[in-house]
C-alpha cells in the first residue's frame, strides 16, 4: 500500500509540474516581465512632419518653399516696413477740417451708423440721438470714435464705434524710398516732381535718380505709373514738366524699395490714393 500511495503522489506531482508548464508556455507575460523595444519607444514620441516649424525653430524654413519664394517674401517684408509706417502715422494723426468726408460705423447698429459724412464749415456733423451733433474740426478719427462712444453709451451696451477718412480736402503727396526725409507733405502751391524730392532732402546715393516713379490715381480708380528721370533733368536732356496733383505718390527705388508690383499693392498706397487722389464717379 505504501509503495503504491508514493506512485500515485509521484504521478500527481508530474501532473501538476506539466500543467504549470503549459500554463507558462500560453501565457508568457507571466514568464517574464515586460520589455520597451526600440519600436514602441519610437511609437510613444510624437512623430512631427520634417516640414513642420516648431515655435523655438526659425532655423530653416519649409522644404516645400523655395529659396526665391522665402526671398520675395522677405523682400516684400523689407518693402512695407519702409512704407508702412509714415502712412499709418500720417492717419493716425490726421486732424479733420471743412470738407473732409468720414463715415461713422456702430457695429451691428444700423441705425446710428452713417456713411460719407462731409465735414461742414462749422465743423459740427449730425448724429442719432446726439442732440448738437458732435464736433470734429482739429479732432483725429480716434478722438472722434471715442466722444461719439461716450455719447451712445447711454443707449447701446458697449458700443462700438469706428470713424474712418473717406476723402480729404487739403491737398496731399507723399515721397516714399531712397531720399533723405520720407514721409507725407501738404501740396501748399503748385510744384514738380524734381521740386517735391529736393523738398524731401534729394536722392540718397543709394536711390536711382533715373527710375523715378510717380503713382497717380485715375478716375477708373487705378494708379498709374508715370516714369521720372531725374537723373535726365539734372543735366538738361529732359523737361522738368511732371506737375503734381493732390494724391500723387513719388517712389524712389534703391536699397529701401526694389519692386514696383509691391509696392502698388501695399494698403496704405492705395488707401492714400482713395483718400487724396481723383474721386471716382
Amino acid at each position: 500500500m505504501t509503495m503504491r500511495r508514493q506512485m500515485l503522489v509521484a504521478l500527481t506531482l508530474i501532473a501538476l509540474t506539466v500543467n504549470i508548464a503549459a500554463q507558462t508556455q500560453n501565457d508568457p507575460q507571466k514568464a517574464r516581465p515586460r520589455t520597451t523595444t526600440s519600436g514602441e519607444k519610437d511609437q510613444k514620441k510624437p512623430v512631427t512632419s520634417p516640414d513642420r516649424l516648431e515655435p523655438d525653430d526659425t532655423s530653416r524654413a519649409p522644404s516645400d518653399v523655395s529659396d526665391e519664394m522665402q526671398a520675395n517674401r522677405m523682400e516684400q517684408m523689407s518693402e512695407e516696413a519702409a512704407v508702412n509706417p509714415f502712412y499709418n502715422n500720417f492717419f493716425s494723426t490726421y486732424r479733420l477740417g471743412p470738407e473732409d468726408v468720414i463715415s461713422v460705423d456702430v457695429f451691428n447698429q444700423e441705425r446710428y451708423s452713417r456713411k460719407n459724412i462731409v465735414v461742414p464749415p462749422s465743423g459740427r456733423v449730425s448724429l442719432s440721438l446726439i442732440p448738437g451733433g458732435v464736433f470734429v474740426n482739429g479732432k483725429t478719427v480716434d478722438e472722434v470714435a471715442q466722444i461719439i462712444t461716450k455719447k451712445y453709451d447711454e443707449y447701446i451696451i458697449e458700443p462700438q464705434v469706428t470713424v474712418s477718412l473717406e476723402k480729404a480736402s487739403s491737398y496731399r503727396y507723399s515721397v516714399i524710398g531712397d531720399v533723405g526725409q520720407p514721409g507725407i507733405r501738404l501740396m501748399s502751391h503748385r510744384m514738380t516732381v524734381s521740386e517735391a524730392i529736393a523738398e524731401a532732402g534729394g536722392v540718397l546715393n543709394t536711390g536711382s535718380k533715373s527710375k523715378i516713379v510717380v503713382l497717380r490715381r485715375q478716375a477708373t480708380g487705378v494708379l498709374a505709373q508715370i516714369p521720372v528721370n531725374l537723373d535726365s533733368i539734372y543735366k538738361g536732356k529732359a523737361a522738368d514738366n511732371v506737375f503734381l496733383v493732390p494724391g500723387d505718390q513719388i517712389v524712389v527705388p534703391g536699397n529701401k524699395l526694389k519692386t514696383l508690383q509691391t509696392i502698388m499693392g501695399l494698403t496704405p498706397i492705395m488707401s492714400f490714393a482713395r483718400v487724396f487722389g481723383v474721386p471716382v464717379p
